[in-house]
């Protein structure tokens, strides 16, 4: 962090650092509204297959699914709905996220939401050294070794997009 940077602490930073898990914490303008992930990765610097967004579902059966895919793909609701072993899978409406997951919408963390859902990243990330998620704030992202990742919330992986 540069210097005159006050330290930024979220549910999801105060969980990884609780268990120890290497990261790094990135942050980006917000005040330029592109708040999206492509957007997102240009303002850090990362390629966005890299970059990944969080994303709350359910399924026909009324559970909370979260899929985590890169943020210049589309989440396949088939795939997904395979995954889980739903008839269907749908997003949530964005006036739900925060009540789900105790985020916001552009700052929703896989980890450390209100309830560890069952939640399933895009295979791709399994190719890659680091991934970058959000670090549960908008303006915040959380770098961190993908299968430390998957540990740390029980998560699988599955081809998404």
């Amino acid at each position: 962090m540069g210097k005159g940077t006050k330290a930024v602490m979220t549910n999801a930073l105060r969980i990884v650092a609780a268990e120890g898990i290497q990261h790094e914490i990135l942050t980006y303008q917000t005040d330029d509204g592109a708040l999206d992930g492509v957007s997102v990765a240009a303002k850090i610097d990362i390629p966005p297959e890299h970059v990944f967004k969080t994303l709350v579902t359910r399924g026909n059966d009324k559970q909370i699914y979260v899929f985590v895919v890169p943020v210049a793909e589309t989440l396949n609701l088939k795939s997904a709905a395979q995954a889980v072993g739903a008839k269907r899978i749908e997003m949530v409406h964005v006036s739900e996220i925060t009540p789900l997951t105790g985020y916001v919408k552009g700052g929703c963390s896989p980890i450390g939401m209100k309830k560890q859902y069952p939640t399933f990243f895009d295979v791709s990330c399994l190719g890659l050294d680091k991934i970058v998620v959000s670090a549960g704030k908008i303006g915040v992202q959380l770098v961190i070794e993908p299968k430390a990742l998957l540990k740390l919330i029980k998560a699988e992986t599955v081809a998404l997009t």
